[in-house]
């Protein structure tokens, strides 16, 4: 299958024009449920890099985007969302081919949250404001809300369309330009944007999109002293470099990292709906799934019971083509991501750890699947536990008190998300004010809006997507102070 773009497959989305690479550098893109090529697409280098950089300044500095009201920004982005539920089908079978994402939840999560995030911010545009402040001097003190400039927005692999719309849409509703650099396995929705962009009204160079390898086009859109702020999702191990290489030239940073969520079940919990909760939070996009719940913590007294359940339950959760609409678990995005579950199943076999269901590959038209896996009896200690494994692996452990079982959600280097399920309302207040993490769920997983904020503490990252919070983020503030002597 070859998907064909307005002005040919796959080029690079460069001051309104679509161009080849520089150099002529062309990468493949394949399907994770085959295995099979489905594109390729232009491989950016620095040069191409530099040209986005560029047209971006120009259109900042040109004033056409800035320069509008917030309300009239708001009405493109706003057209923008529309545009998405026009396209929800096409949008929707492209991102799941791209990325192996069942294609029912490619339209009603992806698609769906996409089109809600543009129309919130378009919303909030026009409601960007300063403040007056009261000074003891005889004079009139006012704060204005300021676009930064030039935004460089990289995204990673696994919610492609989502993760590209909570950084592109507050960047422009404050009145910014972007270069959008996507991940390399996925920029399929990327480019497919860059076009209803064009279409719902924003101007040339407002929106410019690169797409190739991170450690070249990443890392050149990273360090260009032409960017003024850059917005970041992915792996810890790679925001470090970010956040390192931004702060050498004090360059602002949004940063959605890493997770290792814990999943708090205590005795009082109603089982059958913590069940399908518990389930949801790990088997989600194939588990590949930041703010996913692989780390499940269960009341001693229910904890027999819960594993029980699980083995009985897990098994049947729907796992093939995501071409399937009964589908619910994908392919991994790649071989080396399935690899990656596999060498963690590995160790927790090899540290005494008990395999209670899944634990294999599973051998389906040549694509990257691996079992649902649930694992037990592993020491809070171990790699497994402690580690980010993004994929449909979920460990249990026990707990005897309220205290440790927020000791052990809190034990990891990560705090991006946690649950609990829990049928006291005073023991959900109180426990979710003790956890270390910057969402907390109750009674139910990923309830996700445009207007919660959402990121992480720890090595889970800085600042906030969505929300008010979101916008501001890619402000600067101006204070104005008037004698009125």
């Amino acid at each position: 299958m070859t998907t064909t773009f307005e002005t040919g497959p796959g080029q690079l989305f460069i001051g309104g024009q679509w161009r080849e690479a520089a150099d002529g550098a062309r990468t493949e893109v394949t399907d994770p449920a085959t295995g099979q090529v489905i594109t390729t697409v232009a491989e950016a280098g620095a040069a191409d890099v530099d040209a986005a950089v560029r047209a971006a300044r120009e259109a900042f500095d040109a004033g056409e985007w800035a320069g509008l009201s917030g309300r009239e920004r708001g009405r493109v982005l706003h057209r923008v969302a529309e545009l998405i539920r026009e396209n929800a089908e096409e949008i929707a079978a492209l991102e799941s081919l791209d990325v192996g994402k069942p294609i029912t939840l490619a339209r009603a999560v992806d698609v769906t949250n996409a089109a809600n995030d543009y129309e919130h911010v378009a919303a909030l545009a026009h409601s960007l404001d300063g403040a007056v402040r009261d000074v003891p001097m005889n004079a009139l003190a006012y704060t204005r809300r300021e676009a930064i400039g030039v935004v460089a927005a990289i995204t990673p692999f696994n919610f492609p369309l989502i993760l590209a719309g909570s950084k592109l849409g507050p960047a422009l509703a404050a009145g910014n330009t972007v270069v959008h650099k996507p991940a390399d396995e996925t920029p399929l929705s990327a480019l497919y944007m860059a076009r209803l962009f064009k279409e719902a009204g924003v101007p040339d160079g407002v929106v410019n999109v690169v797409t190739g390898a991170g450690p070249v086009a990443g890392e050149a859109l990273l360090r260009h002293p032409g960017v003024d702020k850059v917005a970041f999702t992915g792996s810890t191990a790679v925001g470090r470099h970010v956040a390192s290489a931004a702060g050498e030239a004090l360059k602002p940073v949004t940063m959605e990292l890493g997770g290792n969520a814990a999943h708090l079940v205590f005795e009082d919990a109603d089982l059958e709906k913590a069940v399908g909760a518990v389930i949801k939070a790990f088997v989600f996009n194939t588990g590949q799934f930041c703010m996913g719940g692989p780390r499940l913590l269960v009341a001693r007294p229910v904890y027999a019971t819960l594993l029980g359940i699980l083995a009985e339950a897990v098994p049947g959760v729907p796992v093939g083509d995501p071409r399937d609409p009964a589908v619910v678990v994908g392919p991994m995005a790649g071989e080396k991501h399935l690899r990656k579950v596999e060498e963690y199943v590995d160790l927790a076999r090899k540290e005494g750890g008990r395999i209670v269901c899944g634990g294999e590959r599973l051998d389906l038209n040549g694509g990257h699947y691996y079992r649902p896996t649930v694992l037990a009896d592993l020491p809070n200690d171990s790699r497994v536990i402690q580690d980010e494994i993004f994929g449909p692996v979920l460990t249990v452990q026990p707990f005897d008190s309220e205290d440790e079982a927020v000791a052990l959600a809190n034990s990891t280097p990560y705090g991006l998300a946690s649950g609990i399920q829990t049928g006291s309302l005073a023991r959900a207040h109180r426990v979710a004010a003790r956890l270390q993490a910057g969402i907390v769920w109750v009674n139910d997983w990923a309830m996700l809006d445009p207007a919660v904020p959402f990121g992480g503490v720890k090595a889970s990252g800085f600042g906030r997507e969505y929300g008010p919070e979101a916008l501001a983020a890619y402000t600067k503030v101006k204070s104005v102070v008037v004698s009125l002597d």
